[in-house]
């Protein structure tokens, strides 16, 4: 399983882009003129590839350590001895011991099957599980939902048939993220955009009379296009992700797709199993209760006899590994066996002489109970359900559990025995995490496959909204299959019971058709397609391999308690991106709108590349990057893109304006200033405004953000009054002249654009009917 990218891949994904690829067409040009200032933002270029490259690697270093915690295992048997190995070193003709919960690593076929049975539904699209027998093929990626076996590897690796139906895709192409898809549209939008202006600037800038010769015509063409790509968005983007990776691996999560960080924040339903999720998962056996009239099962040899036997027949479920601790195995082995099974709930084994005995769900081994001992164990165990307790129903008969053919079938003639009752412990930090995502406006959905009335009570005791206990849990038995009906029950209610593997597939599907972002939670087998359905899946780290293999994130100490903070994160990923992407969309408008005002007006482009690169760095590069890493709780509104546009295109056409009419007015009223003094004005009324933009956008002033505001003046304003560097470097010629034109117009430009943003939120507040969050 890839957790990360390789070298190779990182260091082509940061340098290797359409983007990179022009800046470096333009800054070999730039070199041309002459002029080494006019080729400075080449050194931007190298810094963000750079820095992108050192910080993945660093993010790749960290999680693939913390990926060898969750790496999947095999069980090989080699020398005649069983031992476990990662499922990279199973080779052909490996012999391999899969349980339910596992997920088959390789192509196989089955050389002794124990009432093995798989899900194959992950590569073949069916839903029901398949009985495998000696001889029957077993495929890598299907899951193992009952019974064990000795298999036979026939295909590993790249030959297997997971890996040809391209069923591995992991971390780059699965999870869908609104902030990669709208920053990717914004891209291509980008690319179209200087595919037509630039050829016009081009021959804007050879036919004005402003520019004196082909060099400053190739530089004001340069500083166009220049300042049309945004040469640093998609660094910071990924740099969010990063950050926000590494912060949760410090706490043990796994992400094992970057966008699902994101995704967390967009949830709005949460479907918690209850065992694993809400309780602890290591079940114990509790005791055992005598039915009316029975004889005490402590002391029936035989009754305890056959629960030893139940344990020792199925050890990969929690269950059986509760009671093999109660009830040591016995002599000889069982005849015959079922394996217990999430879709059937019970599980049996036939002695040597005769007898079977089926353990499972009360409500399942006695369907339809008769009148008197059923009926009575039936009541029995609704009452002891109904206090919280999990509750198992021991019956025997003396007809076989299989058919004919082999097929798991209650044998006829079942009679109660006794009740087994198990015990949980509920997570301590359950009821604080379930607060919390109450007061975030997320629904709670908790699905189980235990007793609806054992749910109900420990939904109410952890605090799901609208559940007080036994009565508000629902029989999913009783759920209609057509998904909008299965829809209207999920909004309807809170709790459910007796739910199927597929069934919880089904509910996060019919959540989903109605337009709700849905995580799901879970550590079983039976989560496993439910997980890899939802929008966002997490597992637990005990979980079974199968359920940790299709997730997205992964809690490597189990605790539940991490999801907040995973939300947290997810939220300030999508705050900060949002917020640099107005900074870098702001100064690709402006510089669009200047170069369509110089391509009409066949006048000379207002700003130098240099100056260009002064302005980015100031007002965009630096603040950016802050932004996008620093703390947000914002809470996640839909419409990212929207967002952007409405407040970076008022706010670029204006800062647009703002400076061609200052460039204008320069050499209007101050002829002998020249391009150069009229560039110089025009640089002057963007880094005004821009700065504005900045303060806007880092609302609320809160003191690291105003420290960084107060240095990035006062660099501007060094750059200003230092001739080394304003005239030196940037080529600027300042001029109190310059000032004079350059102060109102900026002011003006930056109420306007003020103006802009407060209306820009007003639409933004009567879309969501929500007030403005900025928190930061």
């Amino acid at each position: 399983m890839r957790t990360s990218r390789t070298l190779l891949e990182i260091v082509r994904a940061n340098v290797f882009t359409f983007f990179n690829g022009l800046l470096a067409a333009l800054w070999v040009v730039a070199v041309m003129t002459g002029r080494w200032q006019n080729a400075a933002f080449g050194g931007v270029v190298v810094v963000n590839a750079a820095m992108g490259i050192v910080q993945e690697l660093r993010a790749k270093r960290t999680l693939d350590r913390l990926a060898v915690l969750n790496v999947p295992r095999a069980r090989v048997l080699r020398d005649g001895v069983e031992r476990e190995a990662p499922v990279a070193d199973v080779v052909l003709d490996d012999l391999l011991v899969i349980m339910a919960g596992d997920q088959v690593p390789a192509d196989c076929v089955v050389l002794i099957s124990t009432g093995l049975a798989v899900d194959e539904s992950l590569l073949t699209g069916e839903a029901e599980a398949v009985a495998k027998r000696a001889g029957d093929a077993a495929w890598s990626g299907s899951i193992v939902v009952a019974g064990q076996a000795r298999v036979q590897a026939v295909a590993v690796g790249d030959s297997s048939y997971a890996a040809r139906l391209g069923t591995e895709a992991r971390r780059f192409t699965i999870a869908y993220s609104e902030l990669v898809a709208g920053t990717n549209r914004l891209l291509r939008w980008i690319a179209i955009m200087l595919l037509v202006v630039g050829p016009a600037v081009l021959w804007s800038q050879f036919r004005t009379d402003e520019n004196e010769g082909w060099r400053e015509a190739v530089t004001g063409t340069v500083a166009a296009l220049v300042g049309m790509i945004p040469e640093g968005l998609v660094l910071l983007t990924t740099l969010a992700f990063m950050l926000a990776t590494l912060t949760l691996a410090r706490q043990q999560v796994l992400v094992q797709e970057l966008p699902a960080v994101e995704g967390l924040a967009r949830v709005d339903v949460v479907c918690l199993d209850k065992t694993g999720t809400l309780t602890y998962g290591d079940i114990r056996f509790d005791r055992l209760v005598p039915l009316d009239g029975g004889p005490d099962p402590a002391r029936d040899g035989a009754l305890l006899a056959a629960l030893g036997q139940l344990a020792q027949a199925d050890a990969s479920n929690a269950t059986a590994v509760a009671l093999a601790a109660a009830f040591p195995p016995v002599s000889p082995p069982p005849a015959d066996t079922v394996p217990f099974s999430s879709a059937r709930k019970w599980s049996a084994v036939r002695t040597a002489a005769g007898t079977t005995w089926v353990l499972g769900a009360p409500e399942m081994v006695l369907p339809t109970p008769s009148p008197g001992a059923p009926e009575a164990a039936r009541t029995r165990s609704d009452a002891l359900a109904a206090e919280g307790h999990r509750v198992l129903l021991l019956a025997s008969s003396p007809h076989a559990s299989k058919t004919a053919d082999g097929e798991a079938l209650l044998p006829a003639e079942l009679v109660p025995v006794t009740l087994v009752v198990l015990a949980e412990r509920i997570r301590e930090d359950a009821a604080e995490v379930l607060g919390y995502f109450t007061e975030q406006g997320v629904a709670l959905k908790v699905i189980s496959g235990d007793n609806p009335r054992t749910v109900g009570v420990v939904a109410a005791t952890v605090g799901v909204p609208g559940v007080s206990g036994a009565a508000d849990a629902v029989d999913a038995r009783t759920l209609p299959e057509d998904l909008d009906a299965l829809a209207d029950a999920m909004e309807a209610h809170s709790v459910f019971g007796r739910v199927t593997p597929h069934q919880k597939r089904a509910m996060v599907t019919a959540l989903q058709r109605r337009g709700h972002v849905v995580a799901m939670t879970g550590d079983g087998v039976n989560d496993a397609l439910a997980l890899k359905d939802a929008d966002v899946g997490v597992a637990m780290g005990n979980g079974s391999p199968a359920t940790r293999a299709v997730a997205q994130l992964v809690l490597l100490d189990g605790r539940f308690a991490h999801l907040p903070t995973a939300v947290a994160e997810g939220r300030r990923v999508i705050a900060n991106i949002e917020r640099a992407a107005n900074l870098f969309l702001v100064k690709n408008v402006y510089s669009l709108v200047l170069a369509v005002i110089t391509v009409l007006t066949l006048s000379a482009y207002p700003l130098e590349p240099i100056q260009l690169t002064l302005i980015s760095t100031a007002t965009i590069g630096v603040p950016g990057f802050f932004l996008a890493l620093g703390p947000n709780r914002r809470r996640y509104v839909p419409g990212f893109l929207g967002r952007v546009l409405r407040f970076s295109l008022p706010a670029g056409v204006i800062i647009g304006a703002a400076a061609y009419a200052s460039y204008a007015a320069a050499r209007g009223l101050d002829p002998g200033a020249g391009v150069a003094g009229a560039r110089t004005t025009a640089t002057v009324v963007v880094l005004i405004v821009a700065m504005w933009t900045v303060v806007i956008l880092a609302r609320p002033l809160v003191a690291w953000k105003l420290a960084l505001i107060a240095s990035l003046v006062v660099v501007v304003v060094a750059v200003l009054l230092i001739p080394a560097l304003g005239n030196g470097i940037v080529l600027l010629e300042v001029t109190p002249g310059a000032l004079l034109i350059a102060a109102p117009i900026g002011v003006v430009a930056a109420a306007l654009v003020e103006v802009a943003e407060r209306l820009a939120t007003a639409i933004v507040n009567r879309r969501a009917r929500a007030p403005h969050l900025g928190v930061g």
